[in-house]
């Protein structure tokens, strides 16, 4: 089993990632767990693919093992792409998922559902060595609804209808992975990850 520090300390972040690597051989542990602070990273990348860099190269610094971190957000079409690289400070530094949610659903109030598509993004940069930079990424396309419905997964979850159905946040953990931007840009890393060690 090959250990990787997460380089996050979003503790649900981290929990979906362990549990998307650890079946392919892959151990997934925080930072914290392994007595290492990560500090806090600026994220001044213009693009997931960059921001994910900045965090990995930064945890990989700190720690000196390999390292894999992901940016992640949601872009919707009505709003020009918003919220972006800002999903996660789109209603203020210190605000919840609830806050985060209302201003999403504010800045749609009278848009009709056929122009509310959407798309998860998942960018995840994995650093095994000062040499070796592995990245891949993931979408998954979907609407947003007109309210928060479900009580699983975090973030934008609740308001995110995929295939016209349920919201990511009515899915099983095993249903979410299986279709999540995030569970696709792993899938696809753990793929190149395979054939750096020759499996």
């Amino acid at each position: 089993m090959i250990k990787y520090i997460i380089a996050s300390n979003n503790k649900n972040k981290a929990a979906e990632l362990d549990r998307i690597l650890n079946p392919l051989g892959l151990t997934a542990v925080t930072a914290k767990s392994e007595g290492i602070d990560l500090g806090d990273v600026e994220e001044t990348g213009s693009t997931f693919a960059e921001n994910a860099y900045i965090k990995a190269s930064s945890a990989f610094e700190r720690s000196g093992v390999p390292c894999v971190a992901d940016d992640s957000g949601l872009m919707v079409d009505a709003l020009n792409g918003e919220p972006g690289v800002y999903s996660a400070r789109y209603a203020g530094e210190n605000a919840t998922d609830k806050d985060r949610i209302e201003k999403l659903l504010d800045n749609l109030k009278g848009v009709p559902s056929e122009k509310r598509t959407a798309r998860f993004v998942c960018s995840v940069c994995c650093i095994i060595d000062k040499d070796t930079v592995i990245t891949a990424e993931g979408t998954c396309e979907g609407v947003i609804g007109f309210e928060p419905k479900g009580s699983s997964g975090f973030g934008y979850d609740p308001v995110f209808i995929f295939n016209g159905d349920k919201t990511f946040a009515q899915l099983t953990s095993e249903e979410k992975d299986a279709v999540s931007h995030r569970g696709k840009a792993l899938r696809s890393l753990c793929e190149k990850l395979g054939e750096y060690y020759g499996k």
